[in-house]
């Protein structure tokens, strides 16, 4: 069972390793039908891994069709009823699967590093302790998108032995536990902790070939702090020690530049390309805009922070082509009336008279190497500066790193930073919500966590058409499920229910209900 669970996820480490890794072509011409799990290499499944991480999590379903629209990110132009909180169930279950897969992989590097009998092999990839290090920091890092999204989940852990972690053992628990949040938060935390403490710093690299997230282990120190730091400021003053790992995280050294951000980018190319170029161009569709929401917001016509120059980076004109911005031909233009998002919360029946004269996603965006971001300095900075009570200088080098990521010009920084109104939590949480652009799960996450931005279109309320239909001017956003505010949480994939029915039933019991207004722990 072990050795053929293995084989499964070796072949699909091994179809996904040539991201930008000319050096793995050696591994393909291996017999993928039974590979040995000591012939799999760990740059190979940990290159793979992430991937299917990013890839499988930023997907125009998994991400364009569940979080990024209801953070108001992007609008459909078509299809709208996703926008308005009706996920589609296979997306929830494919999301759910993915993330467990990808997890087993970094786990299974974990094994390699620590099996007697692999681990001499797998020295030449990389120092066995920093192996064991960035696996277990890319642990945590999919164990949170889990935790955040469902609430209890079945979880696993390098350094604790609870009984109620059997995530990951299917020789031993075929049907796991869901473990409670508060119990995953600590060990989340703790986890990143030991993992930056065992960093070797006095080798050169973390993985010899193949990393192409970290590359340093000084990098790989200031992910896992900063990632601590995420964490435990979502959970202060509800998982006990949180605020001890505030602290400890910034003095560990958290992310303080751009340089630290850590993101996987795409292939220049057709051939592994990132995941909304792939579905623009490779798949031919056209099913996303930007949203009215956050173009107004841009513009400086919701919120207080006047016109940002971030909307001509995030947003092509409205008047630039679908082929215009992949081929990046368009002008970038002060003209605010240029920019035009999609209404946000129509109905299917009303996108067709809307879409018209609508922008795009930019170039930034829609292009075949984009950076999918797990983690930048400017999140980071925000973090610091709510630590500090709402800080001035973190907030102002937090917009600062974000507009110079996104390629804003140096006099337009200078301007806008000049000009931000005082730090509070309304102020520099909005701030973040427009640096996390197109990182949807955690701009999902924080506006649960404190009800920013107060921004976002509400089920109920009404907004402006971009074209008057029958000489109506404004539509309503009628949500569907039932609910009357943004969902709280993702449901359990119903699937579950025949394969783990009684340990579901005990989560949903535990946590509220499985229902997509059940609130987690740290919840407003």
């Amino acid at each position: 069972m072990k050795k053929l669970f293995i084989s499964i996820l070796s072949i699909a480490a091994l179809l996904t390793t040539t991201v930008s890794c000319d050096d793995q072509l050696e591994e393909i011409n291996k017999n993928p039908n039974a590979p040995e799990i000591g012939q799999t290499t760990t740059f190979g499944i940990f290159n793979g891994a992430n991937y299917n991480l990013m890839t499988n999590a930023r997907g125009s379903f998994s991400s364009g069709r569940m979080a990024l629209p209801w953070v108001q990110y992007s609008a459909q132009r078509n299809y709208t009823e996703e926008d308005r909180f009706q996920f589609r169930e296979a997306t929830n279950k494919s999301l759910w699967t993915d993330y467990y897969v990808t997890a087993i992989d970094y786990k299974t590097i974990i094994d390699l590093n620590t099996d007697p009998t692999t681990r001499t092999a797998n020295e030449i990839y990389g120092n066995p302790n920093n192996q064991i290090a960035a696996a277990r920091v890319m642990l945590a890092y999919t164990f949170l998108q889990l935790v955040d999204a469902y609430g209890d989940v079945p979880y696993w852990s390098y350094g604790n032995n609870d009984p109620d972690f059997q995530a990951l053992q299917i020789e031993k628990y075929i049907k796991p536990k869901f473990a409670s949040q508060t119990k995953i938060y600590a060990d989340l935390m703790k986890e990143l902790k030991e993992a930056a403490a065992m960093v070797v710093t006095s080798e050169s690299v973390v993985f010899t070939r193949g990393d192409k997230l970290f590359g340093s282990p000084a990098k790989l120190i200031k992910f896992a702090n900063s990632l601590r730091l995420r964490i435990a400021t979502r959970v202060k003053g509800v998982v006990p020690g949180a605020e001890a790992h505030i602290t400890e995280a910034i003095a560990g050294g958290v992310m303080t530049s751009n340089a630290d951000n850590v993101g996987l980018k795409y292939q220049k190319d057709n051939v592994l390309p990132s995941p909304f170029y792939n579905d623009f161009y490779i798949g031919n569709r056209t099913d996303f805009a930007i949203s009215n929401t956050l173009v107004d917001l841009l513009k400086g016509q919701l919120g207080n922070f006047g016109v940002d120059p971030r909307l001509q980076k995030y947003a092509a004109p409205k008047t630039a082509s679908k082929t215009a911005v992949r081929d990046n031909t368009y002008a970038e233009t002060d003209d605010l009336t240029q920019y035009v998002g999609m209404p946000y919360g129509i109905t299917s029946a009303q996108a067709a008279g809307q879409r018209p004269n609508t922008s795009f996603w930019s170039s930034n965006v829609l292009k075949q190497d984009y950076t999918e971001i797990l983690m930048e300095y400017a999140e980071v900075a925000f973090l610091v500066s709510e630590s500090k009570g709402w800080s001035a200088p973190e907030y102002q080098a937090g917009v600062r790193a974000s507009m110079e990521r996104w390629g804003v010009a140096t006099a337009k920084i200078d301007a806008y930073v000049t000009a931000l109104p005082a730090p509070n939590e309304e102020n520099v949480i909005t701030q973040k919500y427009i640096a996390l652009f197109m990182q949807p799960y955690e701009a999902f996450a924080e506006y649960r966590r404190t009800g920013y931005p107060d921004t976002l279109l509400q089920p109920g309320q009404s907004y402006a058409f971009n074209v008057p239909q029958a000489g109506v001017t404004t539509y309503t956003f009628l949500a569907l499920n039932n609910l009357t505010a943004m969902p709280a949480r993702f449901t359990y994939p119903v699937s579950l229910q025949q394969l783990n029915g009684e340990n579901v039933a005990a989560a949903a019991a535990a946590i509220g209900g499985d229902e997509l207004d059940t609130k987690l722990i740290w919840a407003k």
